[in-house]
């Protein structure tokens, strides 16, 4: 009998009303993005200071930590906490997938610096590029490694400085890192392959309720996403390979 993956899922973040009445909070959005069947799959709220045992890090075949709306250069408990957890998964090669805040967090605690972007916030679809020489072809890209993919941005912060060991695989126009990876064991994403259409848009009605962007920013975000999409299957296919290991990065 094949033994059960297992997999923990960082929260960041807090469920919206919206996210808990559609899809059951944000721990099913990513075990539907991510997860397989016949996959075991365990949710840590760290934002409100929940995290496994240290003991119990080993049974995890792989991490996934979310965005969050909090500042991954801040120091509270939990912030420093999270990196703590990050350091010994770093020490043991777990896989780990970072999204948005997690990206971040993950370049703090290898030595990279991170801080407000540069050139603003981005609340949109996106165009990143790829990096191709940075890919080899059969790596958890596939064979066919795109010139761009398109995927749904929603962050003030950055990566200001990546760790020495990192390497960029994709950048745009605003940011010079949207996606990187260190060693085999760490792959990390600015944007989220886990948001769809509707769920960017609660999000974008609910800041602008809020008096946290403006009339015309909220429509500028909606109308990238008018006639086309993310390129979702494709991003859940490489987040995939690369925490299952199904083909072995390089």
């Amino acid at each position: 009998m094949v033994e059960q993956k297992k997999y923990a899922l960082f929260l960041a973040t807090l469920d919206s009303e919206f996210v808990k009445k559609t899809y059951g909070g944000y721990h099913n959005v990513f075990v539907e993005t991510f997860g397989d069947e016949g996959e075991h799959w365990d949710s840590f709220r760290v934002v409100e200071g929940e995290f496994p045992e240290e003991k119990d890090l080993e049974k995890y075949d792989g991490f996934v930590i979310s965005g969050s709306s909090h500042d991954s250069f801040e120091n509270d408990p939990w912030i420093l906490k999270l990196c703590d957890i990050v350091k010994k998964l770093d020490e043991m090669k777990k896989k780990v997938l970072g999204i948005c805040f997690g990206h971040q967090i993950i370049a703090r605690v290898r030595g990279g610096t991170v801080g407000r972007a540069r050139k603003g916030p981005e609340l949109k679809l996106a165009d990143i590029t790829i990096v191709k020489d940075a890919i080899t072809p059969g790596s958890y890209f596939g064979n066919e490694i795109p010139d761009s993919i398109a995927i749904i941005k929603l962050h003030q912060d950055e990566v200001l400085v990546l760790p020495e060991t990192a390497k960029v695989l994709a950048y745009s126009d605003k940011y010079e890192v949207e996606m990187y990876t260190i060693e085999d064991h760490f792959f990390c994403l600015q944007g989220h392959p886990e948001y769809n259409r509707d769920i960017l848009f609660e999000i974008v009605d609910r800041v602008l309720r809020l008096g946290y962007i403006t009339q015309e920013i909220a429509d500028t975000a909606k109308a990238t996403l008018e006639k086309r999409g993310a390129d979702r299957k494709l991003l859940e296919k490489i987040c995939k390979n690369f925490l299952k290991g199904r083909v072995p990065a390089n």
